[in-house]
């Protein structure tokens, strides 16, 4: 490690003045700091470390029974395993085969006949449980996980969703906001079917959704939203073009979201602390640090991110933890396995900066806090043990893209129409494909 800085942040003198001034007139903002404080103060002893063994019996019993709270996710299901299979490989916590095979066949069930995932058995095909799927059987990594991915109906579901202005549907008949075109992006790139016809136009149509504040919005000419903001960042680095971004305006939005008092980060402007974040908006810097080393900014840090890294994991241990396992949006709020995937996500990037070359280390508290980094990883610019493109662990990611390259790429000038057996030939034909997957 690099050391642990002490006191922590949250006891020193000057902490309290960060508070919101409520004038005397209690509102939501100065109730839910009211109750980060107490944490802060009467949990600290309880809750400064990560609590390992409870998180991983929740993960765990959670891959094989829900309560009945979890029906309204039901239309979500590939998430679940999503979230908690990327849960469980941060705590380093192996899956058994019986399990992930069961898991597997679980997804294939999701599988629609024309291509791409829906959110459970006999539903129609969506973007969002798309990507969850994609990265579930990465996560999983064996060679019945890989061949669950019908390649060339993804490939097929992706042009049905594929707008004329560049953008993506979420289904068929469905909204279109940049969640999609980061959903299709990544499933194309870690399955090898990315091709530059496919992605025609969708860095302009991203490029549109970065308005005055610096971050991007769902759609063109909306509030900027930390969600939508990786989505469009992340899926920019997959095509390769992040440097098309106003990349000061936005490093300066994402900064400005980490709350001075909790630590912790907002989605937007005037919006409270939420734990989800962690993720969605500390992830931003990794990808935000390699575009600007990458346009030769020589004023970049070479030990640290540009947040308040040591905030970020008070607020995630001391904050966010339940402590019969699971974690949280705020003080207050219920566990859940969303949370949990995003704040230890989030607290991943908050402990480890750099690459295999150049790699530090900021653990707040005691040593079983860290998130172990993982070794043999590709050298990319970017953070570990999750990897800020994609959300899985980097070994994994390097794992799926060795073995998708070596089957056969789409031939990007067949029309959407064609078939798939007709769209697949020349491995040529994906030259587009992002350079931070080497």
């Amino acid at each position: 490690m690099d050391g642990v800085p002490t006191p922590l942040r949250c006891f020193s003198e000057r902490h309290p003045a960060e508070m919101f001034a409520d004038d005397g007139v209690d509102s939501v903002t100065s109730v839910e700091q009211r109750a980060v404080l107490r944490c802060l103060f009467v949990h600290f002893l309880l809750h400064s470390t990560l609590l390992r063994e409870q998180h991983y019996q929740y993960l765990k019993k959670g891959l094989r029974h829900l309560s009945d709270a979890y029906e309204c996710l039901d239309a979500s299901r590939p998430w679940l395993c999503f979230w908690i299979l990327h849960s469980l490989e941060l705590l380093e916590e192996p899956i058994p085969t019986a399990v992930a095979s069961d898991v597997c066949q679980f997804l294939a069930r999701c599988q629609s006949p024309t291509g791409g995932f829906a959110g459970g058995p006999g539903q129609h095909a969506h973007l969002a449980p798309t990507y969850a799927a994609v990265n579930a059987l990465c996560i999983i990594g064996t060679e019945e996980a890989y061949n669950v991915i019908n390649r060339e109906k993804l490939l097929d579901f992706l042009w049905s969703v594929k707008q004329p202005d560049g953008s993506f549907v979420m289904h068929v008949g469905g909204e279109v906001d940049v969640r999609s075109a980061y959903c299709a992006a990544s499933v194309a790139s870690l399955t090898n079917i990315l091709t530059p016809k496919l992605f025609e136009d969708t860095t302009n149509w991203i490029l549109s959704c970065q308005n005055w504040e610096g971050g991007l919005s769902g759609v063109p000419g909306l509030e900027a939203h930390g969600g939508y903001t990786f989505c469009g960042t992340a899926a920019l680095v997959i095509l390769g073009k992040e440097h098309m971004l106003d990349l000061k305006a936005l490093l300066r939005w994402v900064v400005s979201r980490q709350m001075r008092f909790e630590g912790g980060f907002q989605g937007r402007c005037n919006k409270l602390v939420d734990g989800c974040y962690s993720f969605w908006q500390a992830g931003l810097l990794p990808l935000l640090h390699r575009a600007l080393f990458k346009e030769g900014e020589s004023e970049l840090s070479r030990q640290r991110w540009m947040f308040e890294q040591q905030a970020l994991q008070e607020y995630i241990l001391l904050c966010c933890q339940n402590p019969a396992g699971g974690l949280l949006d705020k003080p207050g709020k219920s566990r859940d396995f969303y949370h949990t995937c995003y704040c230890l996500s989030g607290l991943s990037i908050a402990q480890h900066f750099g690459n295999m070359d150049l790699h530090h280390e900021m653990i707040l508290g005691k040593e079983e806090n860290r998130l172990v980094r993982l070794q043999g990883l590709t050298t990319y610019h970017g953070v570990a043990p999750t990897h800020p493109v994609y959300n899985i662990c980097p070994e994994k990611v390097s794992q799926a893209l060795q073995h998708f390259h070596r089957l056969p790429v789409p031939y990007e000038n067949k029309p959407p129409g064609a078939s798939a057996d007709e769209r697949l030939s020349d491995p040529a034909a994906a030259s587009g494909s992002a350079d931070h997957q080497s």
